[in-house]
């Protein structure tokens, strides 16, 4: 079972929640956002500290954003993965992806992240399968891209027939590792944790993180 903690900003934090063994971690670069991680004393940083993440993938998260913006980012953060929030198409995936594979810039894998309704309609993932190796299952109908702290209704996830393999998320926290731990679907890759785990927005708390990553993993 993977495990990201999205929403991350503070160098502190970061390296404390690095210790956990964490998978993936996630950096908002969307500027709506109260997590929003965007700005040039943090690129240096985490250009300066490449061996933290020597075992975690860096994850920047995208809502609309242009593909120069993107392509940009992923060199100054040196990002391993783009995961894309908003409404970006099929075809927007897929340009981004052939962009990547024509350039010398740094290179990320794409991700997307789908907002989960009531009549939420899997099979438009579908159309993404050629350009995202992963997708991102998250609650759907909020003005907030993420970090709601709600959850969507994951007994809809016996709709979603598709082979790419996809992160569970929002509204996880310390209490549903148990209901975690027996979902049983052959795609569940990992979940995806953000702010039922804060203190406040983009701080973490590590003993929750920890007793939740030690319950889920047992």
């Amino acid at each position: 079972m993977k495990t990201k903690v999205c929403g991350l900003r503070q160098p502190e934090n970061i390296s404390e929640v690095l210790k956990l063994g964490i998978d993936y971690v996630g950096f908002i670069f969307f500027e709506g956002s109260s997590r929003f991680a965007g700005q040039p004393a943090f690129a240096k940083w985490m250009m300066d500290n490449d061996n933290l993440f020597a075992n975690t993938k860096r994850v920047g998260v995208f809502v609309n954003a242009g593909l120069d913006i993107i392509l940009n980012t992923v060199h100054d953060f040196h990002l391993d993965y783009v995961q894309l929030h908003g409404n970006e198409s099929a075809g927007y995936c897929r340009e981004l992806k052939l962009l990547w594979s024509v350039s010398t810039l740094r290179k990320a894998t794409i991700c997307k992240a789908f907002s989960i309704t009531p009549d939420f309609d899997f099979s438009v993932t579908n159309e993404y399968a050629d350009s995202c190796e992963l997708f991102v299952f998250d609650t759907g109908g909020q003005k907030d891209h993420g970090g709601t702290g709600l959850k969507w209704d994951w007994e809809k996830l016996i709709e979603y027939k598709g082979t790419t393999p996809f992160l569970l998320s929002g509204g996880i926290g310390p209490n549903d590792a148990r209901r975690i731990k027996l979902m049983d679907h052959p795609q569940l890759a990992g979940v995806d944790v953000n702010s039922k785990f804060e203190s406040a927005p983009g701080v973490k708390e590590i003993d929750k993180l920890s007793s939740f990553l030690e319950s889920l993993k047992a």
